[in-house]
């Protein structure tokens, strides 16, 4: 593929953002069904929030564009072939891991409005409706706002000038794939759907990494990727999940125990390497120290915020003091990663525990200096579940800079998890 020369034609009828309703995460396709299964009524609020507060998205990205961005997503079904594909195919070795009475519902949705302003130089973007509805815009969103931004900066580019920028690009990615080539026993995922640079890149990104580490890539987030490429498609859940069930808690001991809650409805429909906990939406030391016995049995851990080694060693503690043996347990390390980051990481634990990478922002839209005044470098946005049924969610995460909610809410949540002084680590991406 000439990205390049695409780039430079850009037609977006020709060329969409979002190409297809799977054009997303599958953790996101898990948790709807679980949500469609457990929740349906509740109704949720996402809202984007654009966490690097120096980068003016709405000076740089059109709002008639983004609309029509937006309005074209809101026109995506499924195709037959994709439904065939999640209805029949194989994920993490089960056969039909979706539903029959959810892919009906699935083959027939169409993505509810959404309501977007201009906030001085910022967009306010939010979503509102039933739960499995309304969840599923945050990666399609998020997908479209980074790329209309990276295509803010490439339409002053000429063709040669495009052409000598995703040359770079592409050496640059390489360059990180030879590094990875001789870590032994590693496996590493894509994840970076939702802060992409764009589509054809991503899709580019996974071939390199398919041709460059061969068994050591296990796969890629993106169901359209993965599908197209015939790789696995890899996700379990995420901090939504526990957002919302804790919104919905009455009193301090149900918001205490819904984040168990929400891995108890979780264990009644998946096994295997789908059992892994995300332990940091509300501090992984306590939730681990108030967790029930049956989740030490589970496969894994996924760490996605704070210092990741010390998020490890936690887990490591914690299966020995309940009697589980870490060498037998899988830890996903997932937040901010580069290379040198994955090195570091792997030969530290590789032994102690099974170690797994899942790549994000800096495998699929790693530009940094490669324009003028790092125009292309990626930025932290994310789109997050705000209220649920008309309460406000709220995370703490194990690195307070990426906590939200009010802060009365804030404080109240720090109180009933335990949670003390904790150390602020810089968000990248």
């Amino acid at each position: 593929m000439d990205i390049a020369s695409r780039v430079y034609n850009h037609k977006w009828k020709i060329d969409p953002i979002v190409r297809s309703l799977i054009d997303t995460d599958f953790y996101k396709l898990l948790m709807c069904q679980s949500v469609f299964r457990n929740k349906p009524d509740t109704q949720v609020t996402f809202s984007l929030i654009n966490r690097t507060k120096t980068l003016p998205l709405a000076d740089l990205v059109d709002e008639g564009e983004l609309r029509e961005q937006l309005d074209h997503i809101r026109g995506l079904s499924l195709s037959r072939g994709e439904s065939t594909w999640l209805r029949g195919n194989t994920f993490y070795g089960k056969r039909q891991m979706f539903r029959p009475d959810f892919m009906e519902w699935f083959e027939n949705l169409r993505l509810p409005p959404y309501h977007l302003e201009r906030k001085d130089d910022q967009y306010e973007l939010t979503f509102e409706g039933s739960w499995p509805e309304v969840m599923l815009w945050e990666i399609p969103a998020l997908a479209v706002l980074m790329e209309l931004r990276g295509r803010a900066v490439l339409s002053r580019m000429g063709r040669f000038e495009l052409q000598v920028l995703y040359a770079r690009a592409m050496t640059k990615l390489w360059e990180k794939v030879e590094r990875l080539r001789s870590v032994e026993d590693l496996r590493i995922a894509d994840f970076g759907t939702r802060r992409r640079h764009s589509f054809m890149w991503q899709d580019w990104c996974v071939q390199a990494m398919i041709e460059g580490l061969g068994e050591k890539f296990v796969g890629t987030s993106n169901c359209l990727i993965a599908m197209r490429r015939e790789v696995e498609a890899i996700g379990t859940n995420a901090h939504e999940l526990p957002m919302v069930y804790a919104a919905l808690a009455e009193g301090d001991e149900a918001l205490a125990a819904a984040p168990y809650d929400v891995l108890a409805d979780w264990h009644e429909e998946h096994d295997g390497n789908l059992r892994i906990i995300l332990p940091d939406t509300y501090g992984t030391q306590g939730f681990l120290e108030g967790a029930p016995d049956w989740l030490a049995g589970w496969t894994g851990i996924r760490i996605d915020s704070g210092d990741p080694a010390t998020g490890a060693e936690i887990a490591i503690k914690w299966w020995e003091d309940r009697g589980e043996d870490p060498r037998e347990k899988l830890v996903i390390f997932s937040d901010g990663l580069d290379v040198d980051k994955i090195v570091e990481l792997h030969a530290q634990f590789a032994g102690r525990v099974r170690v797994s990478f899942g790549w994000g922002t800096l495998l699929t839209n790693d530009f940094r200096g490669l324009v003028p005044n790092d125009g292309l470098a990626p930025f932290s946005l994310v789109c997050k579940a705000v209220a649920a049924n008309g309460r406000p969610t709220v995370k703490l995460s194990d690195n307070p800079n990426k906590a939200m909610g009010p802060q009365d809410q804030i404080d109240r949540y720090k109180r009933v998890f335990h949670i003390g002084a904790q150390e602020r680590v810089e968000v990248i991406v």
